[in-house]
């Protein structure tokens, strides 16, 4: 593995191949899955939901079950009366639960790394370690649609997903952005070398500081949790580590700031390739 010393070069860069794919355009959906077992189904299945809504009063085990699956994988659990229960579905086979799924559609990694090659550019992909507060993951997905970037990958597990709340903090920016949800981060950092890419984490211990770096290859930016930061095997499998310097008292900025410092540093060196919008 390649790290963060100063034998550094571009020649060392240019070893790794290019990716291509060619991607396929997935349009984003809405549906209500109705029903205990459906619901607890599309829990159990990762389905993108934007919140569980019980008729209040509904009880039972089925319902504890429902609300622990979504307790568990940060979905809203909603109760509400009649009234709004029938503006859902008037369907009386609902069991009294609903499940509202999300208007965003994930898409496979490959297909990020296709547009960066549709727009005959380096790829500039933004991977974030298990953020698990949603706000966060909306103004880090919005960071990076402003800034160009041609996706992001968030894991399937002890992370926040692509809900209701994520979309008002992105302000939109979700529903344009290609987000892929992955099994294993570690893993796809592997994937992402073969096919190219170098991987660039941040770390508060890092000799190098984020502007003593050039990205003008094809870079996956890697941002940690809010708390813990790049988990360790996250950490070795990254190419450079750098630093963002702090002169406060405060150890370190928010996780959104910070990424959104290290995207826009990719930009300034990249604003030769880049066309501004509109």
């Amino acid at each position: 593995m390649y790290n963060d010393s100063d034998d550094y070069n571009r020649d060392d860069r240019e070893k790794r191949p290019s990716p291509l794919r060619v991607i396929h355009d997935r349009k984003p959906s809405t549906n209500i899955i109705a029903g205990r077992n459906p619901v607890m189904e599309a829990l159990r299945a990762e389905t993108i939901i934007e919140k569980v809504v019980v008729l209040a009063g509904i009880k039972g085990n089925a319902i504890e079950k429902i609300k622990a699956l979504a307790k568990r994988r940060r979905i809203p659990f909603v109760e509400v009366g009649k009234g709004k229960f029938r503006e859902l579905v008037s369907d009386t086979t609902t069991q009294g639960v609903v499940a509202i799924v999300g208007t965003k559609e994930y898409v496979e990694v490959e297909d990020i790394l296709a547009v960066a090659e549709r727009r005959g550019e380096p790829a500039s992909i933004l991977i974030l370690d298990e953020i698990e507060d949603p706000q966060n993951l909306g103004a880090l997905i919005r960071t990076a649609e402003c800034a160009g970037f041609h996706g992001v990958i968030i894991p399937k597990h002890h992370a926040a997903s692509v809900n209701q709340t994520v979309a008002k903090t992105s302000a939109g920016a979700s529903e344009h952005m290609p987000v892929a949800k992955v099994v294993n981060i570690a893993s796809t950092l592997d994937e992402l070398k073969e096919k190219g890419l170098w991987m660039v984490g941040t770390d508060s211990g890092a000799e190098k500081e984020y502007t003593e770096l050039e990205y003008d290859m094809p870079v996956a930016l890697v941002v940690g949790n809010e708390g813990k930061g790049i988990r360790q095997l996250v950490k070795e499998k990254c190419d450079f580590l750098v630093r963002i310097p702090i002169y406060g008292k405060v150890e370190s900025l928010n996780a959104s700031v910070a990424g959104a410092l290290l995207m826009y540093e990719i930009v300034k060196q990249r604003k030769k390739q880049l066309q501004p919008a509109g």
